[in-house]
């Protein structure tokens, strides 16, 4: 197939040398030639705030004097928009000039100072927007009303008779600007009622406007975690035991710490050992030369093989948790006129975020202060408490952009604690600890492992009368929070598979219905990945489906409507990408479609990939498109990126992405072997935003679903090839 990492790279060989110039080397030199492009850097916790003296209208938003308005994101950006899209509701309650806004993270240690006035700071599950949408909007009508009450105090007018409009208040042709009203307004006493738009009246929300963060990115003086400089900074490379539960029994320091440059060789915990040195180079390749010693502990001997063994004994197990149950399937299967069975499988999948771990930790017996990219600062702050000594109130973090997240950078904060325990061992010094690449692949919390026996029973008519979906495998709430395991269930696992609910519902009606989960945890440790237990639930049910037209001679959109038929929001966007596909209408030779939809983060999606497999089997994705409703969209534009980066994310996931195990450890320790996709691979991405109103879903991961099951769906119909386990790469075709 086309998908060959290496025959694209050979493919897209230059014909002569060239040299490479990094992104940072770049911008040096151009803003040299340019007369200075490049601007400071701004570095949380150390730069003074232009705001500092200036009294806030509220937690959210601050008008300076120098009439620019500072809004708060309390989320996380990580390239997927967040930072923009609060920003803009923020200010289409405001009222203020979009062109004068800025935006600062509030740190978790304010946040916990002040009662968590900023709620949540978790950015994960495509919550950022929806679960926030209501309160941030309150916050810019909130400072609004102020800044009206104040003009209306000053001109001894009503309240209502006063307007406002890009960062004015307006009263029979006298206005005031909310730089000459804001300090007034701050002191004044928040109304009782607050009213917010009907986001058809929207005029900065719901528009295609610019990110906030491109131009800091493209100039360079956007910080991410591994660009940090702080003064008398150290440098820690570490490497943690390579198998599963494994330690670390010894190491013999005595020549490494001879090396030019290295400080300290320490241990870390129980099962890591970190060198310490004036650069990071430095201290990489003096742990390259370290002798170190493993204890492998029980899990030395684990393979892929016995993951895949104990999974498959859970198809088969008498016991299992419950997500879906109607009518009888044990009943209906024995009665049907024809029965479909397959099994699929999902293999584990690293995040293999641009930007490995890192974070920045600065430890005295009094303070610790750590600056890292993070989905959750106050886990982090949480995690630097706990590795520090010290209370939380004596700890702060420091958010920065991420250099990818994707869920990796949420729940464990793992390299969090490891920079605060070596920075503990050289106080006052503040350390900055990178992952290597390598580390990052093999110390990783990997997409849960899982396979799927789906049996399906049909009528006479070749109607879909029954079906059975067991699912076993692996699960991230006990991986990660056992205690919310309740009866060995666990509810993440039916993601897109539940009966009903606003986060992910089943919309297919199928008269008698089992899906059920035997949980079958080995010891790779799991953690949230981009559309979690979505994407492998998209492809049993909708390849399976695929399966189901197939073996009843019918034709997959019209199985799928009529099995929607109650479910016009699925249906909707079913519909929309199969007539912008040309589903069922003449295409040029070779080309075949396939089709997939879900529910999933409060959305609903839906793709039509449009594929064409070679005589050699070699595969090309031409183009997909896709749908989503996410009830309110708030920056179109935003949206549509976001749904061509899952699709970036995802296609990479299939046709490349597998993590084994062998000898307890990851084989895959870089993009050599961990490829990911490639310009040649990328098929044009058609998007249609559908927003219908009335709910709040997420954007960033629910699209991520369906691009994996359209594309096999649509290999089938080029080439009658059922790929039932991924990664396609592993296929021929």
């Amino acid at each position: 197939m086309s998908a060959d990492p290496k025959r694209a790279e050979r493919r897209a060989a230059p014909s002569r040398p060239v040299m490479t110039l990094s992104r940072r080397a770049f911008l040096h030199k151009t803003s040299a030639a340019a007369g200075g492009l490049l601007v400071g850097f701004h570095v949380p916790g150390l730069a003074q705030s232009d705001a500092a003296a200036t009294p806030e209208l509220n937690v959210w938003v601050q008008v300076l004097p120098d009439e620019s308005t500072v809004i708060r994101i309390a989320r996380s950006e990580m390239g997927q928009g967040t930072l923009t899209g609060l920003a803009q509701l923020v200010a289409e309650e405001l009222e203020c000039d979009w062109a004068r806004v800025k935006t600062e993270y509030p740190t978790p240690g304010q946040n916990l100072a002040r009662k968590r006035a900023w709620g949540s700071m978790s950015t994960g599950g495509s919550r950022g927007m929806r679960d926030s949408h209501e309160y941030v909007r309150k916050g810019g009508a909130l400072a609004r009303a102020l800044l009206i009450q104040a003009a209306a105090n000053q001109w001894n007018v009503a309240v209502v008779e006063c307007t406002t409009q890009a960062g004015w208040v307006l009263h029979a042709g006298k206005k005031l600007s909310y730089g000459q009203l804001a300090a007034e307004a701050a002191k004044l006493a928040a109304p009782a009622d607050i009213q917010l738009k009907d986001p058809r009246n929207w005029r900065i929300a719901g528009k295609p406007l610019k990110r906030l963060d491109t131009r800091p990115k493209l100039d360079g003086s956007l910080v991410y975690g591994m660009d940090l400089q702080l003064p008398g900074m150290l440098n820690a490379a570490i490497k943690d035991c390579p198998v599963f539960g494994g330690k670390l029994k010894s190491f013999d320091a005595s020549e490494v710490e001879k090396r030019p440059g290295v400080k300290r060789v320490v241990r870390v915990g129980e099962t890591a050992v970190a060198v310490v040195a004036d650069t990071w180079w430095r201290a990489k390749t003096a742990l390259d030369a370290l002798t170190v010693v493993w204890d492998e502990g029980p899990n030395a001997a684990l393979s892929s093989a016995d993951v895949a063994a104990t999974l498959k004994a859970g198809l088969d197990a008498p016991e299992a948790a419950v997500g879906s149950r109607q009518g009888d399937v044990t009943a209906a299967l024995s009665a049907a006129a024809r029965k479909v069975q397959a099994v699929y499988s999902y293999p584990h999948q690293n995040h293999a975020c641009m930007e490995v771990m890192n974070a920045t930790a600065k430890w005295t017996p009094e303070r610790c202060e750590v600056w890292t990219p993070t989905q959750n600062g106050e886990a982090a702050l949480a995690a630097t408490a706990e590795s520090a000594g010290l209370p939380p109130a004596q700890c702060e973090v420091y958010k920065l952009h991420l250099g990818g997240g994707f869920g990796r950078r949420g729940g464990t904060q793992d390299w969090v604690r490891q920079a605060v325990a070596i920075a503990k061992e050289m106080p006052g010094t503040p350390i900055k600890l990178i992952w290597s690449r390598e580390e990052d692949m093999v110390q990783g919390r990997y997409h849960p492992v899982t396979q799927c026996r789906l049996t399906a029973g049909l009528d006479a008519a070749g109607k879909l009368t029954a079906l059975h979906m067991r699912v076993s495998g692996q699960s991230i709430v006990a991986g990660m929070f056992p205690q919310n395991i309740r009866d060995g269930r666990d509810p993440a696992v039916f993601q897109g598979l539940s009966a009903g609910g606003v986060e992910g519902a089943l919309g297919y009606a199928v008269p008698h219905l089992l899906i059920d989960h035997a949980m079958r945890n080995p010891p790779v440790p799991p953690g949230f990945w981009r559309g979690v237990n979505l994407n492998q639930n998209a492809i049993y049910l909708e390849c399976f489906l695929d399966e189901v037209a197939h073996a009843a001679k019918r034709d997959p959109l019209e199985l799928r409507r009529e099995l929607l038929s109650a479910s016009p929001k699925h249906l909707a966007v079913l519909n929309s990408v199969a007539a912008k596909a040309g589903w069922g209408k003449p295409r040029a030779k070779g080309r075949h479609l396939g089709l997939a939809q879900i529910m999933g983060f409060g959305s609903y999606v839906a793709a039509c990939a449009e594929v064409s497999v070679s005589k050699t089997g070699e595969l090309k994705i031409h183009r997909i498109v896709a749908a989503t409703d996410p009830g309110h969209a708030v920056n179109p534009q935003q949206i549509a990126a976001q749904v061509e980066g899952s699709f970036v994310y995802g296609l990479s996931a299939a046709l490349f992405g597998e993590i084994t195990i062998k000898d307890g450890r990851v084989e895959q320790q870089n993009f050599d072997t961990y490829p990911v996709l490639k310009m040649a691979h990328m098929p044009a991405v058609e998007t249609i935003v559908m927003p219908s109103g009335g709910f709040w879903g997420g954007v960033g991961e629910p699209t991520i679903a369906v691009a994996a099951p359209a594309v096999l769906n649509a290999i089938f119909a080029a080439t009658g090839k059922r790929i039932r386990d991924l990664p396609l790469a592993k296929h021929k075709l």
